[in-house]
C-alpha cells in the first residue's frame, strides 16, 4: 500500500511539473513572437533596441563609412528634452561635430577655432549640431570663459549625448575606463556624464551628411589631441555640399 501511495504521488508530482513546463513554454513562445512581430517591433524605442558595442579603445572604433545611410539616433538639448535625428526627414545637409566634453581643454580649442567658419558653413546651407558627453545642464557653463565669450551670438547648437545613443550609432564609442584618473584633473563635473553613466567617451569626429541621408565625409582620429583644422573643414565641406544660391 505504501509503495502504490508513493508511486500515485510521483506521478502526480510528475503530472503537475509538466504542466508547469508546459505553461512555462508558452508564455515564452509568446512573448518571443511579441518581440519578433512588426507591430511590436515599431512600439519599441531605441534605449530598447539593441546598440552598438562600445570598443575597447579609441584605436578599435569602427565608424560609420562614406556611402552609407546616416542612423537615426535621440540626443537631448540644453533644455533636457529629446531631439531626434532622423536621417530620412532632413531638410538640408546635416554636419555633426563630437567632442568630449566642455572639461576638454582640446576640445574648446577646436569649438574656438570653428567658430572662423561656422558662419561660411551655414552660408552654404549646412546644419551643424555639435555633440557632447556632457549632461544637458552643463553643455555651455562647463566650456570655458575663453570659449564661451569665442562663440557668443554664433548660435552654436550643443547638444548632450551623455546617453552614448549618437556615438555608439556612429560607431565612435569607445571605453574610457583607463583614463578616469587622468581625466579628473579636467573633468571636475563628470555627474550624468558620459564617463560617469557608462565609463565612455566618443573619438571626437566630423561627419557630413547630405539632406538625403547619406554619409559624405566621416574624419577621425584617436588621438583626441589632433582635430581637422577649420580651414580643412570648411574646404571640405564647400567642395562636397553645393551653395543653395547655385542650385
Amino acid at each position: 500500500m505504501l509503495t502504490r501511495l508513493k508511486k500515485s504521488q510521483i506521478k502526480k508530482s510528475w503530472r503537475s511539473s509538466a504542466q508547469s513546463m508546459s505553461l512555462t513554454l508558452c508564455s515564452m513562445l509568446f512573448a518571443s513572437l511579441m518581440i519578433l512581430s512588426p507591430a511590436h517591433a515599431e512600439k519599441m524605442t531605441e534605449s530598447e533596441m539593441s546598440l552598438p558595442a562600445i570598443a575597447k579603445t579609441a584605436k578599435d572604433i569602427q565608424p560609420i563609412r562614406v556611402g552609407e545611410l546616416a542612423p537615426r539616433f535621440t540626443i537631448q538639448t540644453v533644455e533636457n528634452t529629446p531631439y531626434v535625428f532622423d536621417p530620412k526627414t532632413l531638410k538640408q545637409p546635416s554636419l555633426i561635430i563630437t567632442y568630449r566634453g566642455g572639461w576638454c581643454p582640446y576640445c574648446n580649442t577646436q569649438l574656438q577655432d570653428l567658430r572662423k567658419v561656422l558662419p561660411e558653413i551655414r552660408e552654404l546651407g549646412v546644419n551643424t549640431l555639435f555633440l557632447s558627453g556632457d549632461r544637458p545642464e552643463i553643455l555651455h557653463s562647463s566650456l570655458s570663459g575663453e570659449t564661451q565669450e569665442a562663440i557668443k551670438g554664433l548660435n552654436y547648437t550643443i547638444y548632450s549625448d551623455a546617453n552614448m545613443n549618437a556615438a555608439r550609432r556612429l560607431g565612435i564609442a569607445f571605453e574610457a575606463k583607463g583614463l578616469i584618473n587622468r581625466l579628473v584633473k579636467f573633468a571636475k563635473d563628470t555627474k550624468a556624464s558620459s564617463l560617469e553613466l557608462h565609463n565612455a567617451l566618443a573619438v571626437p569626429a566630423v561627419i557630413l551628411i547630405d539632406k538625403e541621408g547619406t554619409v559624405k565625409y566621416v574624419y577621425t582620429n584617436p588621438d583626441y589631441k589632433v582635430r581637422m583644422p577649420a580651414d580643412e573643414l570648411l574646404a571640405t565641406v564647400k567642395s562636397l555640399i553645393s551653395s543653395p544660391k547655385v542650385m
